[in-house]
């Protein structure tokens, strides 16, 4: 069991090294999740020019065996313009298989969250299940900017490949990071 974990995190600290982006490439598949997220999300760009802010991790990777991980990095974009650049490093127990890649947009709708991301960002953690609420949408006909999730915290996974099935506690680890130019 402690061989396990320490093979985890071992490949959780080499994915973080490997997956480095510069800043242009960031900003440009950022750009391109975007698109596809307005594409796929009715109502999605009305919603998030609404928001205050979002983080957008235009590719989030994740992987579980019993012990699990996810690593992706990302741009804040604050009134369109990107602010900073961050990481998204989460662990996982629990009873779960698979390999999963998606994109994952996370908008604040207050001044208050939007503030605490900032302020915290060079080591803010979360729970989803208690902070962020993962917004969900079921047909072409919902249109998300008509939706009142009542938090300040919105998050959408999209554009999803592979297969994860979980059923696990999970801590989510968001740290600034300053990519190379």
């Amino acid at each position: 069991m402690k061989l396990l974990s320490k093979l985890l995190f071992a490949l959780l600290a080499f994915s973080t090294l490997t997956f480095a982006q510069s800043a242009r490439e960031l900003d440009v598949d950022a750009n391109e999740a975007l698109q596809k997220f307005y594409h796929e999300v009715p109502g999605g760009k009305k919603f998030l020019d609404k928001a205050k802010a979002y983080v957008i991790f235009p590719d989030v990777n994740e992987a579980g065996f019993f012990f699990g991980g996810k690593y992706g990095e990302g741009a804040l974009r604050v009134e369109g313009k990107t602010k900073s650049y961050h990481s998204i490093t989460a662990l996982s127990v629990g009873l779960q298989m698979g390999v999963q890649n998606y994109s994952l947009i996370i908008a604040f709708t207050s001044d208050e969250a939007l503030k605490n991301f900032i302020l915290n960002d060079d080591d803010w953690e979360t729970d989803f299940a208690t902070k962020i609420v993962m917004a969900e949408w079921t047909t072409d006909d919902d249109d998300v900017d008509e939706v009142d999730y009542g938090a300040s915290m919105v998050g959408f996974a999209y554009d999803s490949t592979g297969m994860l099935g979980k059923f696990s506690m999970e801590g989510t680890k968001f740290e600034s990071i300053n990519p190379d130019d």
